[in-house]
């Protein structure tokens, strides 16, 4: 992992080292690299949870990650809209804005 990636993942590396530990081995050092999941599946997963739970400080990484893992534009739009009938309008709105500025920024990306 990288020094970006680590900061995003883990941005409160000085306050909970350990959490930070954790948190590469376990979750994305085991659990991310399982065989019963592709991950661009795990993505697909990982952000409709984020989008149900409203939890959009996570949002923006997995995002991109879902990206980096091979989930087109279009996708996550999808996924977005079919969870306003399931998590509710706001959630969905929410989300669309956060995906707005997360494609933005990829689309300006030069290995994209």
């Amino acid at each position: 992992m990288d020094d970006q990636t680590a900061a995003m993942r883990c941005p409160w590396g000085d306050v909970a080292p350990h959490l930070t530990e954790i948190t590469d081995e376990v979750l994305f050092g085991d659990i991310w690299r399982r065989p019963g999941l592709s991950p661009r599946d795990r993505s697909l997963v990982t952000v409709a949870s984020l989008i149900s739970l409203y939890r959009t400080n996570e949002l923006p990484f997995h995002l991109k990650r879902a990206l980096e893992h091979g989930v087109a534009r279009d996708e996550l739009v999808e996924v977005i809209t079919h969870l306003a009938f399931y998590a509710g309008w706001p959630t969905a709105g929410t989300a669309i804005g956060i995906a707005r500025q997360v494609l933005a920024d990829a689309k300006q990306t030069p290995s994209n």
